[in-house]
């Protein structure tokens, strides 16, 4: 690989040796004035290519060389003639005025390539950062921009939070700055100044140190090592500063982002929590109010009443009981379901056990004789957590028997769908609007009937917890639930769990024995 030293001189000395031949080819046929043109034409050549210094020193050498070779008397740097000494001083300061101007273009030309790479970099840069989700994952690229810039060392180090220190565990550094440049990295970043080579403070340092800027704070600080020795060090800062400038203030609106975001949600959290608080306090004010007057007419009035009514008042006051015990369950699993790596306590269950030990509570339940269930024979065994599945199945017979009408069947299915056994409950009831289908499945949602108005006291039955805990069962399980609208109306919940073999559990718990459904 050459050095540009050493390609811009071949072209130089090439012309020069290029214009010494036709010199020496055409020194009979051509005076002295036509020879010297050929000289001129070499230098603005060369001039192309060589720095200042050394192309007026080769037009001086070329002149002197002229003189000794073609001037008369030759082999000497003596002149006979006046015009010859004219000749030679002219051409002398030819090259030289065209040398220069050639030089100055070249210069301006370079530095109008300069400040075109110096936009294409920032916005290449500005791109870059425009579509990253998180700037600071780009410091190692806001490092090899400067690097190229400069070609030199650099070293960048950023802060991930908005009330971070240069000191913090979570601050990324780019680079490998020792101990001294990291202390005046975090002086920069403090200071949000540049300092070192060059910036006015601490001049006396090789380094220069520059603050990445958003809008009134400072983010991080860029090292570029031997910064002092720059030969464009001057006129190279402001585009240095504005790359990190640009960092700063996409690291500055990233994380102003991120703090509307986490705003938004902690403003969506409590609102959520208040929300459930007060559907909460509701659905628990009801049941215990009918368990209060219950129990008190019984303290008040029980001597007076006869078996009938005391019966009666204790039958709510159970009814009342179990709606709180179910309440509080659902409420307990939401919340249990909804945390993270939540473990289930999954054994090997029989699909007609769960399904019969259902049936027998939910039987007890007014209306429950509406009830009818039916497994299809030879399940497989279920891999799922029973208490789970069981709550889930109670909730869905729960909503049922309370939104369908008090003469219409409800059914229970258990049977296999491909690799899923299907667990279904349906009713005969006014259904449920589509654009209410996937929405009663989120927290405190009741929908909208077919048939009863908004506002109907059906309606305002729950705080539209089930459905939620069921669907979250469903998903913990691996499996989904679904609400579909049969052809005849009515509503149809089924849920899929997926099977497994029996080689698919846990290595370290052994297999049950197979259990017969009763």
């Amino acid at each position: 690989m050459h050095s540009p030293s050493i390609t811009r001189t071949v072209p130089a000395l090439l012309a020069w040796a290029i214009a010494w031949a036709a010199m020496a080819g055409l020194e009979d046929r051509l005076d002295l004035a036509n020879l010297a043109m050929l000289l001129v034409l070499a230098s603005a050549l060369s001039a192309l290519w060589l720095p200042s210094w050394a192309s007026m020193s080769a037009s001086a050498l070329a002149v002197l060389a002229f003189n000794w070779f073609f001037v008369s008397p030759r082999f000497t740097f003596t002149v006979d003639l006046l015009q010859n000494a004219l000749l030679l001083v002219a051409l002398l300061l030819v090259n030289w005025i065209i040398a220069g101007l050639v030089i100055r273009q070249r210069r301006l030309a370079e530095t109008a390539q300069t400040a075109a790479g110096r936009e294409a970099r920032l916005r290449q840069w500005g791109d870059t950062l425009r579509d990253a989700s998180d700037p600071a994952a780009h410091a190692a690229a806001l490092r090899a921009a400067l690097q190229e810039a400069t070609r030199g060392a650099v070293a960048v180090s950023v802060l991930r939070g908005l009330g971070g220190q240069p000191e913090d565990a979570s601050t990324l550094t780019a680079g490998e700055p020792d101990g001294e440049q990291r202390t005046g990295l975090a002086l920069c970043i403090r200071d949000g100044r540049a300092m070192g080579a060059g910036s006015g403070r601490y001049d006396e340092l090789p380094d220069a140190y520059l603050p990445l800027r958003g809008r009134g704070i400072t983010l991080g600080a860029a090292l570029v090592c031997d910064f002092a020795r720059h030969p464009h060090a001057a006129d190279l800062r402001p585009h240095l500063q504005a790359l990190c400038d640009q960092m700063g203030g996409a690291l500055h609106r990233s994380l102003i982002t991120l703090q509307e975001q986490q705003a938004r949600e902690q403003a969506q959290l409590q609102a959520t929590r208040s929300a459930f608080l007060a559907a909460i306090s509701h659905d628990y004010r009801t049941p215990l109010a009918t368990i209060m007057g219950a129990a008190s007419a019984l303290q008040a009035q029980g001597e007076r009443m006869d078996a009938g009514q005391r019966h009666r008042l204790a039958a709510d006051i159970v009814e009342e009981s179990e709606r709180l015990a179910r309440l509080t369950d659902n409420t307990l699993q939401l919340a249990r379901l909804d945390a993270p790596a939540v473990s289930l306590r999954c054994d090997w269950e029989s699909a007609e056990e769960i399904v019969g030990a259902v049936l027998r509570r939910a039987r007890q339940r007014p209306q429950g004789a509406r009830i009818k269930a039916w497994v299809e024979p030879g399940l497989p065994l279920l891999w799922c957590d029973a208490m789970l599945v069981s709550q889930l199945l109670d909730n869905l017979l729960d909503n049922a028997l309370k939104y369908s009408p008090a003469d219409s069947p409800v059914a229970l299915h258990a049977a296999r769908s491909g690799d899923d056994i299907c667990l279904s409950v349906s009713d005969q009831g006014p259904g449920i609007s589509p654009a209410w289908r996937e929405r009663v499945f989120e927290v405190f949602q009741q929908g909208e009937s077919a048939a009863a108005p908004v506002g109907s006291e059906r309606e305002r039955q729950g705080a539209g917890v089930g459905l939620a805990v069921c669907r979250a069962i469903a998903r913990a399980h691996q499996g989904e639930l679904q609400l579909v609208a049969p052809p005849g109306g009515g509503c149809r919940f089924d849920f899929r769990l997926p099977l497994r073999a029996a080689a698919d559990g846990p290595p370290d718990a052994a297999d049950p024995p197979p259990r017969t459904a009763p």
